[in-house]
């Protein structure tokens, strides 16, 4: 992949709003009402075509397809692993019995929570019934089809294309046919495997979206931080074993605190975990490093030795604010990962993405997440003028 070598290059994580027409299809499928199926393909194709170009306009170097196609960053393979049946289960709030719900009960309650909290509870749960297999060629080829049309009209720097992790989909789908978890983590494993050798295949760089890695000590009250550390490490090994003979160089990879608009004093500590997200065979890892939980942070990694050839891809604007981060802030941010790690091994990216779910109510309106990324590559500009002293 390429490298920051003569200024520092832009990105973000994935997610971006959908246009309303696409929601509207979407939300629809998952309630298995009716849609127009021919006029929601025709529209994806020209929203996936405009989303591109506006990335690149905006001044984004390495883009995505702002995974348009899927009802979700997660959610998606609901229509991709075979094995599975929709669950009847009753399932608590985002984030109850969390640290977080037990330290603010009153701000986790649902009357308190922000518009666009939540999304996720509306979409549907599955359980593991029989052997994993993955079924999803048809949607991949599709929306690799899509992205490549808008990429030629173009001149993106490089493309990505994200995909969910397979500790993720353990999480989400609830397994009722292996007989230990792991067996059925590996089972994934093995099935996600032809999602993400064919992303590379077909010329993209891949990104394993992976947000519990870092999500998980909040959301086990009674884990210790070394029980964490232990449960990470399995997960690490096993999504290793996912992308077994991709080659590191064309993968990235991303981990967050999820989508919690709250006051979040229990994330875990970048210091806990470093060592490791680095374990993961990736070439470039991104994480949050702009909000006020986390752009202390920057300092971890004085310490942290970074694995020969690895890039790190600090957020510098962040999804769990409306605050139109300011240019010079922005160049500030990557000045000092800079500083730490070397000019050429940073790039600009966001916290999260900005429209994980296809919903009408987003975490934040699409014209401030347009402002904010506007604002990422001109601070990435700012800051290439001054590491570079041109």
């Amino acid at each position: 992949m390429k490298r920051s070598t003569d200024r520092i290059l832009t990105t973000h994580v994935g997610s971006l709003p959908r246009p309303l027409a696409l929601i509207e299809a979407v939300v629809a499928r998952e309630q298995g009402k009716p849609y127009d199926r021919p006029a929601y393909e025709a529209a994806l194709r020209r929203n996936v075509a405009d989303v591109v170009r506006r990335q690149v306009e905006t001044g984004i170097d390495i883009v995505d397809d702002g995974e348009y196609g899927k009802p979700s960053f997660l959610t998606y393979v609901n229509e991709r692993l075979g094995g599975f049946e929709p669950s009847t289960r009753a399932f608590g709030l985002p984030w109850e019995g969390s640290r977080e719900a037990k330290a603010f009960p009153e701000f986790y309650t649902p009357a308190s929570r922000p518009t666009g909290s939540g999304t996720a509870a509306s979409f549907a749960r599955m359980e593991c019934v029989g052997p994993i297999v993955y079924r999803g060629k048809a949607l991949l080829e599709r929306d690799f089809a899509n992205f490549k049309a808008a990429l030629a009209a173009t001149q993106a720097e490089e493309a990505f294309v994200p995909a969910i992790s397979i500790s993720n989909i353990e999480d989400w789908q609830i397994n009722r046919y292996y007989k230990t978890d792991a067996e059925y983590l590996y089972a994934i494993a093995d099935a996600m495997h032809e999602e993400y050798r064919a992303i590379v295949d077909a010329g993209f760089l891949l990104q394993i979206d992976d947000p519990r890695l870092v999500t998980y000590y909040v959301m086990q009250p009674d884990a210790s931080i070394a029980d964490c550390r232990r449960w990470a490490e399995a997960q690490v090994e096993a999504l290793n074993h996912a992308l077994r003979g991709i080659p590191p160089e064309k993968v990235r990879y991303h981990t967050c605190y999820s989508i919690n608009m709250g006051p979040r004093v229990h994330d875990m500590e970048l210091k806990d975990i470093a060592d490791i997200i680095l374990k993961v065979r990736a070439q470039a890892f991104s994480f949050e490093a702009s909000n006020p939980r986390h752009e202390h942070e920057w300092k971890v990694w004085k310490d942290v030795q970074l694995p020969d050839g690895a890039i790190l891809i600090p957020g510098v604007i962040s999804h769990s604010t409306i605050l139109v981060e300011h240019p010079e802030l922005v160049a500030e941010r990557l000045v000092r990962f800079a500083s730490v790690v070397g000019r050429e091994n940073v790039i600009a990216g966001a916290d999260c993405g900005f429209g994980t779910f296809a919903t009408t109510t987003p975490e934040i309106h699409p014209s401030i997440v347009w402002a904010k990324l506007a604002a990422l590559a001109e601070g990435a500009r700012i800051a290439s003028r001054e590491l570079w002293r041109r």
